[in-house]
């Protein structure tokens, strides 16, 4: 369990400057806006796509690794749409539970790749990247799609289906399988290039994971925040091993797969929250309490994944 905490402080102790330099009066209020976007539309397009486009799918198990992944998600999205029923009788708003799914179901990548990468190297962030390339269109579909039904935004079936497909990290996925697994040559001084700004995603995306954070909120967290952060961070990890095991996962991806569902949820959620008519303070609190609260749990997941990945 220490080695494996250990292993990963880094990742955190990224987050934690990131929470430093957003207080500090060193850094203007105007660059984490541009950091965001920058990261959203350049820095993590570039690492998907270079991750994708060079990986070697050959020692891995593509099929399973997918399958569980998709099925995995699907099913914790329904779970939670069906806690739809008892929530309303306790008198939680629509819009908040519009939250709670997207704060359960969502999972940030950022911190995903970076763990990964720390603890398995090219092998993990292959994996990783693979799940988010197979994921990243039915969990933001879904999303869009609860958002649309239970925080009474309106949107025409044209710009949801625009919203989706020119989301710059399906794109950028797409790509990137496209060119490996037809082997388009890239010039390479532009994949190079590619690579460069690929590097800076993982470090400058935990700073910025960090910068959106309000520590205040993780103080006194709501009772919707905690039941939210619980289904996050235990039941979606456990559910994903369940699957992935069935699915014949085994060795390293297993753990991988574990990683990718025991991570926080995803900052940008919190944007479109806002922009749908969704609970955006109710995301925004338990966006911070997952992120505080996974410094312990995610290194229980992985050592429980790690037991059962070596039978």
């Amino acid at each position: 369990m220490l080695i494996i905490f250990e292993s990963i402080l880094p990742i955190f102790l990224l987050v934690l400057l990131g929470v430093a330099l957003k207080r500090s009066p060193l850094i203007n209020g105007t660059f984490w806006e541009g950091l965001e976007q920058c990261g959203y539309y350049v820095l993590f397009p570039a690492l998907l796509f270079h991750t994708l486009a060079t990986a070697d799918f050959s020692t891995m198990e593509i099929g399973a690794i997918g399958t569980a992944a998709v099925v995995a998600v699907v099913a914790m999205c329904a779970l939670v749409l069906a806690l739809w029923l008892v929530l309303k009788r306790v008198g939680v708003p629509a819009s908040a539970f519009s939250s709670v799914f997207q704060t359960a179901t969502r999972w940030n990548a950022f911190i995903a790749l970076a763990i990964a990468q720390k603890i398995q190297g090219d092998y993990g962030l292959t994996v990783v990247a693979l799940v988010m390339a197979v994921i990243i269109l039915p969990i933001n579909f879904i999303n869009v799609g609860v958002l649309l039904s239970f925080s009474g935004a309106r949107m025409s079936y044209g710009t949801f289906a625009l919203r989706i497909i020119t989301n710059p990290m399906i794109i950028s996925s797409i790509l990137g399988v496209i060119v490996n697994q037809a082997g388009i040559p890239i010039y390479a001084p532009l994949m190079s290039t590619v690579d460069l700004v690929a590097r800076a995603a993982l470090s400058l995306g935990l700073i910025a994971v960090g910068a959106g954070l309000r520590v205040s909120d993780a103080l006194k967290p709501r009772p919707l925040v905690l039941f939210s952060t619980a289904l996050k961070l235990a039941f979606f990890p456990l559910l994903m091993i369940a699957v992935a095991l069935l699915a014949g996962v085994t060795g390293p991806a297993l753990v991988m797969l574990a990683l990718s569902a025991s991570v926080p949820t995803a900052m940008n959620g919190y944007i479109l929250a806002k922009k749908m008519g969704g609970d955006a303070e109710l995301y925004a609190a338990t966006a911070t309490v997952q992120t505080v609260f996974s410094f312990v749990t995610i290194p229980l997941v992985l050592m429980i994944a790690g037991q059962l990945a070596a039978g």
